[in-house]
């Protein structure tokens, strides 16, 4: 998976990816950061070519740096921390055929956690329009060796 988080609107943007590698994670970036914004994240090497195309700046995680001046990752951090223990206390198990619904479920939720409950479900009813998940397609086989559905 792969996230960005914007610091002035605390939105987020999260993405099953089929590997964290160049372009799926660069690519995701480019998606959704303009040309020459400031970017910040780990040191991990995936990150390298962002310099490219972005003001980026890195904490070494590596050494156990998590702050350096505005530089942290701390909010989209604290997105997966919440996504993990409700797998771990709610969900228990999310099978990679629905894991992108999953994600986009606690996206929603993140994005949505500052407004009133009645633009909270004005928006989710909205967001719920012209999609439509039939049982059977929920159950069907995909193909997954994961054991993530089985008849």
């Amino acid at each position: 998976m792969v996230g960005v988080k914007d610091r002035e609107t605390n939105q987020v943007r999260v993405q099953h990816v089929p590997v964290t590698d160049i372009p799926h994670v660069p690519g995701f970036v480019a998606v959704h950061a303009k040309l020459g914004a400031k970017v910040y994240t780990d040191d991990a090497p995936i990150y390298d070519i962002l310099d490219a195309w972005y003001d980026h700046e890195t904490v070494k995680h590596s050494v156990s740096e998590y702050v350096n001046g505005m530089a942290h990752t701390q909010g989209i951090e604290s997105f997966w921390s919440m996504f993990k223990r409700a797998h771990k206390g709610t969900f228990h198990k999310m099978s990679p055929k629905h894991l992108q619904r999953y994600i986009d479920e606690f996206a929603t939720r993140h994005n949505l956690c500052e407004r009133d409950t009645i633009e909270i479900m004005a928006s989710v009813t909205a967001g719920g329009v012209g999609k439509r998940l039939k049982y059977a397609d929920l159950i069907a086989e995909n193909g997954l060796e994961s054991g993530a559905q089985s008849a």
